[in-house]
């Protein structure tokens, strides 16, 4: 009978509305079943040990499970971090447990996992580079994991899949590429530690809606057919595979559904990308087409 290797996994939540958890749980192939029970690659199974949304042991014994996880796993697990950190104040926005008999913050469970972990992956774009919580004027003083760790003077292999929430796969197959070929290189991921294997090319160059921006046709309104450039499309500053993978089982996108790309996938989201629904100006539209 063959062992099973089993990759520890602690997946902790921070300032976070728990959106990117739920795109993960609704994964169409594989499954969130395939992940928590199945061995994900023949003879290698993802053990998570700590996920509050869905585990079912809470408070002191969760916590002790996930301290005994890093303690015990030290240097072979993977920290997943969702959710900006919240720094401000010594990190009074964001606590999860006490120590001492007063709240845990988030600075402080983010700092401690990082460090004893085999690398860490910031899942969604709130961990990733702060998001929206970090817009202006962000009093909380939140920021991304990377910004965190650089702060903090901790090296641990980073990893980014940002989104507002990110695609299911985008997390599922960093987690398998990691299973079956180790950590990623330098040059597998973009400047910003994204993977270049979803995160490559611009949305505007494979839009369903390009060849209206090539003629000079475009939408003045919701709901028209033409490029949605004039009503505020960030595809053309925007790196992510979304027009090619698609969402819900490959149903549809956002542009498919008549709205604008957002860029939510970007570092400057959202304060640089707003407002919304307004034309990117000449100075941030590239020299396209």
């Amino acid at each position: 009978m063959s062992s099973i290797e089993e990759y520890p996994v602690i997946w902790l939540q921070a300032g976070s509305c728990t959106g990117c958890s739920v795109s993960v749980l609704n994964s169409a192939s594989p499954t969130i079943k395939n992940l928590l029970i199945d061995e994900i690659l023949p003879g290698k199974h993802v053990s998570i040990r700590y996920h509050a949304t869905i585990m079912a042991g809470q408070g002191k014994e969760a916590l002790d499970e996930m301290e005994k996880t890093r303690k015990g796993a030290k240097g072979k697990y993977l920290l997943v971090v969702e959710g900006t950190i919240p720094t401000a104040e010594g990190g009074v926005y964001g606590a999860i447990g006490e120590d001492g008999g007063k709240p845990k913050p988030f600075t402080t469970h983010v700092a401690n996992l990082a460090a004893d972990s085999l690398a860490v992956i910031a899942i969604g774009t709130c961990a990733s580079f702060g998001g929206i919580a970090s817009g202006s004027p962000n009093p909380s003083g939140s920021v991304g994991v990377g910004k965190f760790l650089e702060d903090e003077g901790i090296s641990i292999p980073l990893i980014n899949v940002p989104g507002c929430p990110p695609h299911p796969d985008w997390f599922f197959n960093t987690v398998v590429d990691i299973l079956l070929r180790g950590l990623p290189d330098a040059q597998d991921l973009d400047d910003y530690k994204r993977p270049k294997a979803f995160y490559g090319s611009l949305i505007h160059e494979n839009c369903p809606r390009r060849p209206y921006f090539d003629e000079g046709k475009f939408a003045r309104n919701f709901g028209e057919p033409g490029c949605l450039n004039e009503l505020g499309c960030k595809g053309p500053v925007t790196y992510a595979d979304c027009p090619l993978r698609r969402w819900n089982n490959g149903a549809n996108w956002c542009v498919g559904a008549g709205s604008p790309c957002i860029g939510c996938v970007e570092p400057g989201f959202p304060d640089d990308l707003s407002p919304m629904y307004e034309k990117l100006t000449d100075e941030t539209m590239p020299k396209i087409g």
